[in-house]
């Protein structure tokens, strides 16, 4: 079973309409499944305030910043990290370019 996680690697702000109003957050969706581990990138831009309140720059935490991506940004993420995984514990069958049997 993989387990997930969602670490934000860096935000861009403005200073409207807020000081410190942030307007895209980088991350990095992880997934390990013992000995296997895929990561994927993402990004997530805001143009404008998601909740009833601002909250400071300086009282954001990594917890209240991952749930402003939209689920579905997660979601497509850890379909992609599953799928390398997955391709790792089972690699996929090439063809191979095999001799011909009469030369």
């Amino acid at each position: 079973m993989t387990t997930f996680t969602t670490t934000i690697n860096s935000m861009y702000t403005l200073d409207t309409p807020d000081p410190g109003f942030v307007v895209n957050v980088f991350w990095t969706v992880t997934g390990v499944d013992g000995q296997y581990t895929a990561e994927i990138g993402g990004n997530s831009q805001f143009t404008m305030q998601e909740g009833p309140t601002f909250i400071p720059y300086d009282q954001l935490t990594p917890e209240i910043v991952t749930g402003w991506i939209p689920p579905e940004q997660i979601a497509s993420a850890q379909a992609c990290v599953q799928g390398q995984i997955d391709s790792m514990i089972t690699p996929p069958v090439s063809p191979q370019n095999t001799p011909l049997p009469w030369a």
